[in-house]
């Protein structure tokens, strides 16, 4: 693990694709891994892109990427596609609409199928932002799956979380239902030419007007990314939210929010970790049939493995 750390601190990139294909395989040093790499930390900016499936998100983090990496600053882009349920395989689209960034020295992009994780992205995606910060890269974009009303993982592990909308979503009443309002620290319009613009932005103003407070006002921005447009205003509102956040206390107020609920999901893991490995090595316990009573069952190895660990 040591050497591992050493060696991105010595900016080699190879060791830095190591060190998250270890995270996503779980490997048994994994948190000790993260734990070295914790105190390596950089402090880059994480800005998560999501939003409904065809809303152009990778089309626009390609672009955006260009634009960040003319003001000199390095990305790592982290891109999760959906998973086949049948086959556990992805179509991992990302790296084919990014491929002008393969070649930039300045740029890594590394795709990560969800594994059957659900809320928009890969178990390991807020692992690999913390590797990604340590090696020392300025920004760490992450891309969601296409989501739809209650993916909202996102906002735990980015400071500025941009919801991108597009004129044909569908019904916007049902866009307005969705809990992913909710969590934007920006709103994104692209395909900004096509008809409905006009009335998805205003119902998006009267969003804002009942969610802003006296300091922050939550941005629109339009794009059209196919023409290369509304990048640089977009990338200008991030940079503002940034600066709220870090120039009052809401920034570290939600790295602490962050903290605790990672805390909480890294006992979660460790406990269910335990409890698996005591039902698969318990002969025991009763077999599942398909008249089980679930609940009692949990119930019963539960109470089997609290007491298992007493002793």
């Amino acid at each position: 693990m040591h050497e591992i750390v050493q060696r991105m601190q010595n900016k080699e990139i190879r060791a830095l694709a190591r060190a998250i294909t270890m995270i996503e395989n779980d490997h048994p040093e994994k948190l000790q891994l993260l734990s070295d790499v914790f105190s390596l930390k950089k402090g880059a900016r994480y800005v998560g892109i999501t939003g409904s499936p065809g809303a152009g998100k990778s089309s626009l983090v390609n672009r955006l990427v260009t634009h960040i990496r003319d003001e000199g600053k390095t990305v790592a882009i982290i891109a999760v596609d959906p998973t086949s349920p049948f086959s556990g395989g992805a179509l991992l689209g990302d790296r084919v609409r990014m491929n002008q960034h393969f070649t930039d020295d300045g740029v890594y992009i590394r795709s990560m199928a969800t594994r059957g994780s659900l809320g928009g992205l890969a178990r390991a995606t807020k692992d690999a932002i913390r590797v990604c910060d340590a090696y020392g890269f300025d920004v760490v974009i992450v891309e969601t799956v296409g989501v739809g009303q209650s993916e909202l993982d996102i906002m735990k592990i980015v400071d500025t979380t941009a919801v991108m909308l597009t004129p044909n979503s569908g019904d916007v009443l049902q866009i307005f239902k969705a809990g992913i309002m909710e969590i934007a620290d920006l709103f994104i319009i692209n395909k900004a030419d096509l008809p409905g613009f006009g009335k998805l932005k205003s119902l998006l103003r009267e969003l804002v007007m009942m969610t802003a407070t006296e300091k922050h006002e939550t941005a629109i921005v339009k794009t059209i990314t196919t023409e290369n447009k509304g990048i640089d205003k977009l990338w200008e509102k991030m940079k503002e939210h940034y600066d709220y956040l870090y120039s009052t206390a809401e920034g570290e107020n939600r790295r602490i929010r962050q903290q605790e609920l990672e805390v909480y999901e890294l006992i979660r893991e460790e406990i269910w970790r335990d409890v698996k490995y005591f039902i698969d090595n318990n002969a025991e316990l009763p077999s599942i049939e398909a008249t089980s009573d679930p609940y009692q069952l949990a119930s019963d190895w539960f109470e089997k493995w609290k007491k298992e660990e007493g002793s």
